[in-house]
Order: C-alpha cells, then structure tokens, then sequence
C-alpha cells in the first residue's frame, strides 16, 4: 500500500498555491482598474478646470493627438493634446507639455490655449518640488498658477515672458525661483507651438 500522506500534502500545497496566485491576480486587476478610474477622473476634473464644460460638446478623451517636439514641449516623448470643440468647430487644445527643469526635475502640465492663441489656463499635473515651498504651483496650494489665464504671446510681449527676477512680468514664488522660470518657459513654449501649428492641432 502506497503512501498517500506525502502525495496529499503536496497537491495540497498545490491547490493552495493556484488559489493565492488566483487571488493575487484579481486583486491586482481590480486594483489596476480602479486607480485607472481615479487617474482618468482626476484628470477631467483638471481639464475640465481648464476648459469649462459649458464651453465644448465633444468627448475630450476620443479626441486626442499625440504630438513630439523636444524643443517646445520638453519631452523626447509623444505628449498628449486633448481637443475641445462646440458643434465641430475649435474651442481649445489642452497640450501635456513639460518643464524640464524644475528645482526637483522635470514638471510636468497641462496648458490649455483657446483657439484664438488665448490661454484658457494651466495646471500642474505631476511634479517632485519641495512640500511648502515649491509645491505653491499646484491649485490645490496656491492661485499662482492662475496668473497666466488669458495671457497670449503677445500679453506680455515676448521681452516680458519671465519672471521679475529675470526682468519678466511674472511673479515668483515666495522663496522659490527656479521652478516658476521652468514653469513661465514651458507655457510660453507651449504657446510658440500651438502659434506654428495650429491646423494640426486641431485637424480631424
């Protein structure tokens, strides 16, 4: 008669460990979905401070582009533009643009520009600056980055598209310098490109 002892235990182990791994991969699937959820709302909330939901009637998420341009952008990877539009016709383009060179690294926005060349406004969507100092770009924080809502290329005029300290128009974080001289960079950037290529941005 064979012993069944051994053979019984190792199959139970077996099944144990099916039921863990099976587990563990629903956990993480449902888990995976639902910060997908969250990541996807928090955005719209962000666009949708940007360009007010009143002001388009299409899905944001359905009408994207992916654009490149180190140079104006600040990324060597695809960014992600997101079309605003009323009936068909242009409303605003939100661009995924980065600044560089933060204090901490590279911060990363949102910046959106009416179709006539107009900021609609710009929020910071992920960044490592210092807490209680160089955080104060974040709406969540401060209002300094409202400063720049409904400003264009030609307001200010380009000699003034820095900060004070640099002999610009823009004000400056309170202790804090290098990350505001990313952020007004990067939005004017944004600005150039959208001037340059505009029937792009919002070409079907």
């Amino acid at each position: 008669m064979t012993n069944r002892g051994p053979l019984l235990a190792s199959l139970g182990l077996v099944i144990i460990g099916v039921v863990a791994g099976g587990m563990s991969t629903w956990v993480w699937s449902k888990t995976a979905t639902q910060i997908a959820v969250n990541e996807r709302s928090y955005r719209l909330r962000a666009l949708n401070e940007i360009v007010p939901p009143a002001r388009y009637d299409n899905n944001l998420f359905d009408d994207i582009i992916s654009i490149r341009d180190r140079e104006l952008l600040g990324s060597d990877d695809p960014v992600t533009v997101y079309r605003a539009r009323n009936d068909g016709a242009p409303v605003a383009a939100i661009l995924t643009a980065v600044a560089p060179k933060g204090f901490s690294g590279a911060i990363h926005l949102l910046v959106g520009v009416y179709a006539d060349g107009t900021l609609a406004g710009v929020r910071v969507s992920m960044h490592r600056e210092t807490a209680g100092l160089g955080d104060q770009i974040e709406i969540e924080k401060s209002n300094w980055i409202t400063v720049f809502d409904r400003r264009s290329l030609a307001d200010p005029l380009p000699a003034n598209w820095f900060v004070r300290k640099d002999g610009g128009e823009f004000d400056q974080i309170s202790g804090a310098t290098i990350t505001p001289r990313a952020i007004v960079k990067a939005i004017h950037d944004a600005l150039l490109y959208f001037e340059a290529n505009r029937e792009l941005l919002f070409a079907e």
